[in-house]
């Protein structure tokens, strides 16, 4: 009997001890993560069970995040508990990133009244299109010739300060912004899901994307290189209008299960949180290059140093004025798209030589450059001239009575000409007409005190800016001077 009582002691002293063993190892997997205890979420938040590229930093759960990113879109209510949230995009939509200061009081005080940088990337979600994400965007720029896939609305933004994107990292763009103001950045996504998938299924059948924000301080030489925050949520991105529908189908399949259903999915969030994540690893394959800022339309770019630093800022490149020849090797056409502002087109034009690039028709550059670009870059190889609004010729009076004087006198031929010099105007104001006769006279154009035109019957009309943009292009005017009244300046009269 003693024998039998001993079995279910031998069980009990077994079973602990699998049960200590199980628990150490789900500890273990806890401390993997920065968790005090185990936590089912906690497991399938690991690499192993989501395919994404970056995993939580240690000790996540125990501080207080320096910052929080916030998308202003709502997320799909047909994602799984435990599953990270789902967010659809419009194609080119402005969405609102909000950037908000998460710090305590006394927190990172060396951050008071400085600026950080935060980098905005679109990157691939699934494992397999992060391995060859230079092929599949380079894929990408060859069919959208000239487009980005991530662009910063600047108008609508608040806060940022010196926004860049690089024409080489078609999905990063990058700002400055100060922590202890308000800043929301707007955001646009021009490629779709659908463009990277095998077979074009559709929106629904899309790959899903990552927007990852990583935020940089200062170093002791300036530089932004010193890592803060990062942070990235997962989104699907469809032609105009199709987010929308796309968000309407989930949420009445959503409608149409039964209660107990319901319970194994997330609800739908009004915003989008962007959770902590590892940094973006740099990318070895993008070329060292200067990062333009943006300006008012996406085809001018003013040149700065390509970390985003204010304080190296190389002198602007003089502009060029050469010709590009039929005779140019593709190696010479290459380096003349770079030294005009093209180099982000050098790929798309590898093989093309002078005669090459000079055959094509300005809907042929259109189509492959965008109309921006295509039509600068259409001048650019046809070396076109900017036309002044008005071109005027005039002759001084002086000199036109001395030709007459001579041919009068028969010192000169029948054929005698008079010599006209032409003066461009680009604003057609007074101003600008007063400054172009001063130089024609090599004078200050203090020294000219009123400019008038002879009308009828040999009266003097002041000359106003209405009358210089009524004049006719070409027309011809001699110049009569008349000595002021007042002072040593001069009286410029048109006749």
């Amino acid at each position: 009997m003693a024998w039998a009582l001993k079995l279910p002691l031998a069980d009990e002293v077994i079973e602990s001890g699998l049960v200590q063993d199980f628990d150490a190892s789900l500890s273990g997997i806890g401390q993997e993560l920065g968790a005090g205890a185990y936590s089912m979420s906690d497991v399938l938040a690991l690499p192993i069970f989501k395919q994404e590229e970056s995993s939580l930093p240690p000790d996540n759960e125990n501080k207080i995040l320096p910052f929080q990113y916030v998308l202003c879109a709502a997320t799909s209510p047909a994602v799984k508990l435990h599953d990270e949230t789902l967010t659809y995009l419009n194609q080119g939509q402005s969405y609102e990133i909000r950037m908000l200061d998460n710090r305590k009081m006394g927190e990172l005080p060396e951050l008071n009244g400085k600026l950080v940088k935060s980098i905005f990337r679109v990157v691939f979600h699934d494992r397999r299109l992060q391995y060859t994400e230079h092929q599949q965007l380079e894929g990408w720029r060859w069919n959208r010739p000239g487009d980005r896939i991530l662009d910063i609305d600047i108008p609508m933004s608040v806060g940022i300060i010196d926004p860049r994107a690089n024409p080489t990292q078609l999905n990063t763009v990058e700002f400055l912004w100060d922590p202890s103001k308000r800043t929301s950045v707007f955001i646009q996504v021009h490629c779709i899901s659908t463009e990277f998938t095998m077979r074009k299924h559709g929106g629904e059948k899309g790959v899903p994307f990552r927007v990852q924000i990583d935020t940089f301080k200062e170093n002791e030489n300036g530089e932004y290189t010193e890592h803060l925050h990062s942070a990235s949520c997962q989104i699907k991105v469809f032609k105009p209008k199709g987010a929308d529908r796309k968000q309407k189908t989930d949420r009445e399949k959503m409608e149409k299960r039964t209660p107990h259903e319901k319970e194994k999915y997330q609800p739908s969030y009004e915003t989008t949180i962007l959770t902590e994540c590892s940094p973006w690893p740099e990318i070895t394959y993008v070329n060292n290059v200067p990062s333009p800022g943006f300006s008012s339309s996406h085809s001018s770019f003013s040149i700065s140093e390509g970390n985003g630093s204010p304080n190296h800022q190389p002198e602007p490149p003089a502009p060029i004025t050469d010709n590009l020849l039929q005779t140019s090797t593709p190696q010479e056409a290459q380096q003349w798209l770079i030294r005009n502002r093209f180099s982000t087109f050098t790929r798309l034009f590898t093989n093309f030589s002078g005669a090459d690039l000079l055959k094509l028709t300005r809907e042929d550059v259109i189509q492959i450059c965008g109309p921006a670009d295509g039509i600068r870059l259409f001048n650019a190889l046809k070396g076109r001239m900017v036309r002044p609004r008005l071109t005027i010729y005039v002759c001084q009076e002086s000199q036109q009575l001395r030709e007459q004087q001579k041919h009068e006198d028969g010192d000169a031929a029948n054929n005698t000409f008079y010599v006209y010099h032409a003066i461009y105007l680009e604003e057609l104001t007074a101003v600008e007409l007063t400054e172009k006769i001063a130089q024609l006279f090599s004078i200050s154009s203090q020294q000219i005190s009123q400019i008038y035109k002879q009308g009828p019957t040999g009266i003097h009309v002041l000359i106003s800016d209405e009358m210089i943009q009524n004049f006719q292009d070409e027309s011809c005017f001699v110049l009569d001077t008349m000595k002021a009244e007042t002072n040593d300046s001069y009286h410029i009269i048109l006749k």
